[in-house]
Formats: C-alpha cells, sequence, structure tokens
C-alpha cells in the first residue's frame, strides 16, 4: 500500500501538488505516463474510444519528437497532456537549473500547465520553482503495471482495492507495461463504471 496509495507523510511533501480530487464526488482520473510510443499508446485509446472516456497523458517530451504522430492521435481525440520531463529525469539526481531546463524543452513540444515528476520526486528547490508555472498532478493510485513480476490479474486488483473517490489512478503507455496492460486496463474501466465512478479530466 506505501508505494500503491501514499500516505499522508510523502504527500505533504509536495503540499501543493495534487494527489487526490474531490473526495465527495464519485469520480476518478485516469493517467498513462511515459508515453507516446507507437507499440502502446494507440492501442490505449481505441480502448478508450470503446468506452467513451477522457484520460491525461503524461508525456516524455523526446518521446512526442520521436513519434509525433502518436502525439498528435492523443491531442485530436480529445485527451489532456502533461509534461513528464524531456528524458525521464529523476529529480533528485538532477541539478534544479538542468531539472527545469529539461522540463522547458518537453514544454516546447507539449505547451501544457501539467507536470508530474517521474518517479514522483522532486528536489524542494525543483518543486517550488515548478509550482510557479504549473499544476503538479500527483496520483492517489499507482497500478505498478510496469513491474515484470506483477501480472495482469494482480493490477486488476490493486484497483479495485484502492480506487475511491477523487482518485488519481496511474498505468504507463509504455512497452514495460504492455504485457499487464491488456490485460488490467479494459477489466479495471469495466469495472470502475459498474461501480459508478464517472471518468474526469483535469480543467
Amino acid at each position: 500500500m506505501f508505494i500503491e496509495q501514499p500516505p499522508q507523510f510523502i504527500r505533504r511533501l509536495y503540499p501543493r501538488a495534487c494527489w487526490r480530487m474531490n473526495a465527495s464526488e464519485k469520480s476518478v482520473y485516469l493517467t498513462f505516463d511515459d508515453g507516446p510510443i507507437p507499440e502502446v499508446t494507440p492501442w490505449v485509446l481505441d480502448v478508450l474510444d470503446k468506452y467513451h472516456i477522457k484520460a491525461t497523458f503524461f508525456m516524455v517530451g523526446d518521446n512526442v519528437r520521436k513519434h509525433p504522430d502518436e502525439y498528435k492521435m492523443v491531442v485530436e481525440r480529445g485527451h489532456r497532456i502533461g509534461n513528464h520531463t524531456y528524458n525521464h529525469l529523476k529529480g533528485f539526481k538532477e541539478l534544479t537549473e538542468r531539472y527545469i531546463a529539461n522540463i522547458d524543452k518537453a514544454d516546447c513540444y507539449l505547451s501544457t500547465d501539467l507536470f508530474r515528476p517521474p518517479h514522483g520526486f522532486m528536489r524542494m528547490s525543483q518543486y517550488r520553482a515548478l509550482c510557479e508555472r504549473y499544476r503538479i498532478i500527483m496520483w492517489d493510485l499507482v497500478t505498478r503495471d510496469y513491474k515484470p513480476k506483477l501480472n495482469g490479474r494482480e493490477i486488476l486488483k490493486k484497483v479495485k482495492r484502492y480506487a475511491r473517490n477523487g482518485s488519481i489512478i496511474t498505468f504507463h503507455d509504455s512497452l514495460r507495461s504492455v504485457h499487464n496492460l491488456h490485460y488490467a486496463l479494459p477489466r479495471a474501466i469495466e469495472w470502475l463504471l459498474q461501480e459508478g465512478y464517472e471518468f474526469k479530466v483535469f480543467e
């Protein structure tokens, strides 16, 4: 649970970041990190279309540069875009100036007001600087679909166990996740719909 649903003391590290939306509203916010890539992102879009759902894609700038058609598909289908750095950098391993420059480089392709830090951590100087320019979106439930030791059924169980009102749910449209995504994503969507959740995107 420590990873899947971050405890309060972790959330307090970044108090101005958004970890969960309205807890009194039966809705969830579906998000995807690390794309776009041609092997996975178009399939994700087709699944979302099937259920008439909009989501938010936190994209790596270099992937957008390499795969502009997939980026265009996400935008044209009406989904929200977020910045996930240009090279999927770990904030703790980078000087603030370099980290911000990498985000700025990604924003040349993305032009968005949303940001999510790769791996979920930033230096405090990075966090403070980014709060002035972005709405920082974290998560209330990360599925860990990228873990090779987990299977699709286990990923689905995590959604069923941890999803709640206002949850920001994170999947990944990446090659590391594809083995679990094909099983878990459509089944998770169907379960959430059956439970009465509405799917929303960030305004």
